[in-house]
């Protein structure tokens, strides 16, 4: 699936504000991103499948909201929101994703990049996404000739989120987790690797006696040891190290603005993650470049059903109201990047002005 733009980077987080609104959000960071990827809107009964040989055979009990693109008139959706506060998606799980070759007996074969639109569009929390994968299998049958390497991550209004990954012993579904999914390894190495940092803190440390006092003439020092490369591992590090300090807003605007600013520090900036295999181009590519970055960050909320987005290139937080669309008869798109916005100030107007 490289040409749909589902092997890079990534990195997904879930977050609680004071006032108790439930968030997830993600950063999408690739080379490139697949022609006619928008923010799309798929009304209850819209037509899917979940696999090419099932095109249009099932029909969603739930109407969704999440970024994606049709192929061939089937959604296909790489991480999204449903109207009863479900989220999640598929983050590049490179080097351990292991399918069936068959599904297993009783079970229906569902191909990997099917299956977030298949739980939002079925299913109303991790729990009732938790039983609906009894019943499935992914099998490793490609779509435009490859198979992508994935795994993915779901939350709910309840705030846990679950995180499953394929392998050689078959789909595990990890419950409870830390609120938080990078890249491979797979989530248990990520967080034995956790014991290798244990002694992070957000307090500075008082300074040095080596020899004489030297005292603390800078803050931050609490965090030293805190990885800051874009590796997977150090991304994990660094956003379970935010996750536990930093602080989650009074509400859903605060809350979401300042998620927004926590996966900036897991942002890759443009030419500083240059790939060492450059994926296969095909038609549905467009603007592919020697390096990989976050090509888009989004962060939606569970109660409100509110969207929010940025791009590389439009820093500018905008929002989709899916509560106002949840009885549209037809499916619609939203543009997903826009140039660069800038909002000019205007000067503050004094007394007796």
């Amino acid at each position: 699936m490289r040409d749909l733009g589902l092997e890079g980077g990534c990195s997904a987080f879930a977050w609680e504000t004071e006032d108790s609104k439930h968030l997830w959000g993600r950063n999408y960071d690739f080379d490139r991103l697949a022609q006619g990827t928008a923010v799309q809107v798929l009304p209850r009964g819209t037509a899917y499948g979940i696999s090419q040989r099932e095109t249009g055979r099932k029909r969603s009990r739930y109407a969704c909201a999440g970024v994606g693109l049709f192929l061939e008139g089937t959604p296909i959706l790489y991480e999204g929101m449903n109207e009863k506060g479900l989220m999640g998606g598929q983050l590049y799980f490179r080097e351990h994703a292991v399918y069936q070759p068959q599904p297993a007996p009783g079970r229906e074969a569902v191909q990997p990049p099917f299956l977030v639109t298949h739980l939002l569009a079925q299913c109303a929390t991790v729990e009732e996404a938790a039983a609906c994968l009894e019943g499935l299998s992914l099998v490793d049958e490609p779509l435009l000739g490859t198979v992508p390497p994935l795994h993915w991550c779901f939350s709910d209004r309840t705030g846990e989120m679950a995180i499953l990954e394929p392998g050689e012993r078959g789909a595990v579904l990890y419950r409870s987790t830390l609120g938080v999914m990078t890249n491979s390894p797979g989530y248990p190495w990520h967080k034995t690797n956790l014991l290798n940092f244990a002694g992070l803190r957000d307090l500075d440390y008082p300074g040095a006696s080596l020899g004489e006092e030297i005292p603390q003439c800078y803050s931050g020092s609490g965090a030293q040891g805190l990885p800051g490369d874009w590796s997977s591992p150090s991304r994990f590090v660094r956003l379970c190290y935010l996750r536990k300090f930093a602080l989650r807003g009074k509400d859903e605007a605060q809350g979401v603005a300042w998620l927004f600013r926590i996966l900036e520090s897991a942002a890759f900036p443009l030419g500083a993650v240059r790939v060492s295999h450059q994926s296969p181009v095909t038609q549905l590519d467009q603007d592919v470049l020697p390096y990989d970055f976050t090509v888009y960050t989004t962060v939606y909320c569970a109660e409100s059903l509110g969207m929010y987005w940025t791009t590389y290139d439009n820093q500018t937080i905008r929002r989709l109201d899916f509560s106002r669309l949840l009885d549209a008869s037809r499916p619609q798109s939203f543009p997903l990047e826009e140039p660069p916005r800038f909002e000019e100030v205007r000067p503050v107007t004094g007394e007796g002005d």
